[in-house]
C-alpha cells in the first residue's frame, strides 16, 4: 500500500482543489450596528444552471489515523462546502483528474473550526472526521441530474500524519 502524507492546510496549497474557509484576520466589514464582523465571500460556490444551492446536515462517523483511502468521488454539477458544527477536525484528501481517473493525490487535515469548499468535478475522499464523530453543514447542489461519480481505488493509499 502506498503512503500519502498529510501536509499543512493553507489557502494557497488547497487553491487548485477549492477554498479554505476560515476566520483569518479582521472581518471584511462590520454589520448589525457594529456588533458583528462579516468575513465575506469565502468560497467559490459553483452550480450548473439546473441546480441551486442547498444546505444539508451530515452526521459522520469518527475515523483514525493512519486512514485507508480506498474510494474517492466527485460532483460534476456543483461544488461542495463542508462547515464543521462541532469543531471536529476532518481529513481532506483530493486528487487531480487525468481523463476521468484521479491522480496525484494530496491530503490535508483541517484545524478545529476550519471548513473547505471543494470545487466542481474535483476528486475527493469521503467525509472523515478524525478522532470523534462530527456534524457538518454542507452547502452543495440540489437539483436534477447525476451529480455523484465514485471511483474505487485499485490500490488503496495509507494516509498518515
Amino acid at each position: 500500500m502506498e503512503r500519502l502524507m498529510i501536509e499543512p492546510l493553507t489557502a494557497e496549497a488547497f487553491a487548485p482543489f477549492g477554498d479554505l474557509i476560515d476566520v483569518l484576520g479582521p472581518p471584511d466589514r462590520l454589520i448589525n450596528a457594529g456588533l458583528c464582523g462579516r468575513h465575506h465571500d469565502l468560497a467559490r460556490l459553483d452550480f450548473d444552471a439546473e441546480g441551486r444551492a442547498g444546505i444539508s446536515l451530515f452526521d459522520a462517523q469518527a475515523r483514525t489515523l493512519p486512514h485507508v483511502l480506498d474510494l474517492v468521488e466527485r460532483h460534476p454539477l456543483g461544488s461542495q462546502a463542508f462547515l464543521p458544527l462541532d469543531g471536529v477536525p476532518f481529513l481532506v484528501c483530493v486528487a487531480e483528474d487525468a481523463d476521468g481517473v484521479p491522480v496525484r493525490f494530496r491530503a490535508f487535515l483541517t484545524a478545529p473550526g476550519q471548513g473547505v469548499n471543494i470545487l466542481r468535478n474535483c476528486w475527493h475522499g469521503v467525509l472523515a472526521p478524525i478522532g470523534a464523530p462530527g456534524r457538518y453543514a454542507v452547502v452543495d447542489r440540489i437539483g436534477p441530474g447525476a451529480n455523484l461519480q465514485e471511483y474505487p481505488l485499485p490500490v488503496p493509499l495509507l494516509v498518515e500524519g
